[in-house]
């Protein structure tokens, strides 16, 4: 009998030992190594950073302006812990080839064109949609072409109704079309000057309180992009087609109607551009919408990139994407 307790005490104290080991260990957390990268597509240059395990769910962010996919820089990680994540940047955006726009003319038609194609290069099948600003123009291009194709959205201050722009806005878009006189070409070019990017873009909607929220890399990077006449006469040609977009509206609205697509809506509710009416406007065709409208403005994922953060991960594993 004594052998015998003898025995349980050394397997016990083993064990135990075991356990303490164990409980001592330290986890961290390391999340996936962002790549960045080229794809050359019809003879230009399209740059993409990429993260995450490529067997995983893909996730296509989709930047705004005057920005790049520097915008996801921190969001990135967070989501590549669980998916596979794609930031490119526009054709004649950030790292992007820049075409002169003596020869090209910008529209949104082109940019969702060749951003249709870098994902087709990169043989993505299906994927969730990610979009701010610019970004809704491109990527509701994208998905008229295959709406199938979309496995979820993530609507940021990405406009498609109207009830999100002031008259005077839509006033600014229709008229930036329609009036070719140089005054209003002038006009327009000012709003891609330095200031009109810190004081009018990054900073309008911040307050005294919160302002040191956002970081100036953001857009010491987007004017790094902007130092050029011609960088500049780029963004000029897509703020003349931005009327495009809201003719296309009633289009768009219809797809969301006639799809359902499961949609996370993420809105910046201090945003005085794009405002939250747009944000709740989604709810009209898509009634199942997760909406949440976040103490930010047009640059939530910059402002909030924690908090958006989770609300993905948390709505696609609702969803089981």
């Amino acid at each position: 009998m004594k052998q015998f307790a003898l025995t349980l005490i050394i397997i016990a104290s083993l064990f135990g030992c075991q356990d303490t080991t164990e409980k001592n260990e330290k986890q961290f957390f390391l999340p996936p190594a962002t790549t960045y990268n080229y794809a050359v597509i019809d003879s230009v240059k399209l740059f993409y950073r990429e993260a995450g395990d490529k067997s995983k769910p893909t996730i296509v962010l989709l930047h705004g302006y005057p920005s790049s996919s520097h915008s996801y820089r921190n969001l990135i990680p967070m989501l590549a812990t669980h998916y596979h994540v794609i930031a490119p940047d526009n054709l004649g955006s950030g790292y992007s080839t820049h075409l002169d726009p003596e020869t090209t003319t910008y529209t949104f038609d082109l940019l969702a064109t060749y951003t249709e194609k870098l994902i087709d290069t990169l043989q993505i099948e299906n994927y969730v949609m990610y979009m701010q600003d610019f970004g809704a123009p491109v990527g509701y291009r994208m998905m008229m072409k295959n709406p199938k194709r979309i496995e979820a959205l993530i609507v940021q201050n990405a406009n498609a109704y109207l009830e999100g722009l002031t008259p005077k806005r839509q006033d600014f878009f229709r008229t930036a079309q329609i009036d070719t006189s140089q005054t209003k070409h002038n006009f327009l070019y000012s709003l891609t000057g330095e200031d009109a990017i810190i004081n009018k873009q990054f900073l309008f909607d911040l307050d005294t309180t919160n302002i040191n929220i956002q970081s100036p890399d953001a857009w010491t990077h987007d004017l790094a992009f902007l130092k050029s006449q011609k960088d500049r006469e780029i963004q000029v040609q897509l703020f003349k087609d931005y009327n495009t977009n809201l003719i296309r509206y009633p289009k768009w609205q219809k797809m969301l109607r006639d799809n359902q697509p499961k949609t996370l809506i993420t809105w910046g509710k201090k945003d005085l551009k794009f405002n939250a009416n747009g944000a709740k406007a989604y709810l009209k065709d898509l009634p199942n919408a997760e909406l949440h409208l976040l103490d930010a403005g047009h640059f939530a994922a910059e402002e909030k990139t924690r908090e958006i953060a989770k609300l993905i991960l948390e709505f696609l594993s609702k969803n089981e994407i």
